[in-house]
């Protein structure tokens, strides 16, 4: 009986669990899962269901407003996590093979963008570009993105090296392989993983941004995050929902190029590497 009673508390717990984790998703996913059903509505009210249409997204592809912030969108996110991506991969080196004099105070500021509110940071960004009489555009939305997104390839990339076993480098300096083959045909192959990572969610983040672009944007770099703000002022529409729903679909797809990339990279041999 002792068992039995025992059985049924932890089946019990088990289907408590289990609803718990479904109304934790339901919570998360249900206003997305309604944002991309009412993006293929007729009427143009985003409270009624009127029938099924791809109207909606034949209107947002001849929008050249909307493809002008597209462009925008994907030449500031590339751009600054390409730069992010460099930049922070040589800082992730740099903290975790050398000791230098203020190592502490330079970790410490290269995380602070990590914490620091967006709108401080948009807010003294614009001010910068002020003070030394820069015009705002794509050019200083795309260094806006890059002061905040060296911090997170920075963190990640960091994160690998930890688990990097550096006798492999020290094994292709004793056959011969000098300092940047090293780093080139043994180093970055196996941190690979984390600095695409960091690519990703640069990227990511990039194309996500509406405060700090919208500080520094100046007149004809409109983003697209400004451009959906923009359009949801004055009501939320199908064009609107249909527009968020090609976003998501976006940011899902380059999460799942990444998890197969990284997949990839780890299913590996890195002695098949060290070969090549």
């Amino acid at each position: 009986p002792g068992r039995s009673v025992l059985t049924v508390r932890r089946r019990g717990l088990r289907v408590a669990a289990g609803i718990y984790v479904a109304l934790i998703f339901l919570f998360l996913y249900l206003p997305i899962g309604i944002l991309v059903l009412f993006s293929f509505n007729k009427s143009r009210l985003s409270t009624v269901w009127t029938g099924f249409t791809f109207d909606w997204y034949r209107e947002l592809f001849s929008d050249y407003a909307i493809w002008l912030a597209t462009s925008n969108s994907l030449i500031v996110g590339l751009a600054s996590a390409l730069i992010s991506t460099i930049i922070g991969t040589m800082a992730a080196f740099a903290l975790h093979r050398y000791s230098f004099r203020g190592k502490a105070l330079f970790e410490s500021l290269l995380q602070l963008p990590i914490v620091i509110p967006e709108i401080v940071m948009g807010v003294s960004l614009l001010a910068f570009f002020v003070l030394i009489n820069m015009p705002l555009g794509i050019h200083t939305v795309t260094i806006a993105h890059v002061a905040f997104n060296i911090s997170f390839v920075t963190v990640v990339v960091r994160a690998r090296l930890y688990s990097f076993d550096t006798t492999l480098e020290e094994a292709a300096m004793d056959l011969g392989a000098n300092r940047w083959q090293t780093f080139f045909r043994v180093t970055l192959p196996l941190i690979a993983p984390g600095v695409l990572a960091g690519f990703l969610i640069a990227l990511t983040l990039s194309l996500d941004d509406f405060i700090i672009a919208f500080f520094t944007a100046g007149v004809g770099s409109t983003t697209l995050p400004m451009q959906v703000y923009s359009m949801m002022r004055f009501g939320v529409t199908p064009k609107v929902n249909a527009l968020s729903t090609l976003i998501l679909a976006v940011v899902i797809a380059i999460g799942v190029i990444g998890q197969f990339a990284l997949r990839g990279k780890k299913e590996r041999d890195p002695q098949a590497d060290l070969a090549g």
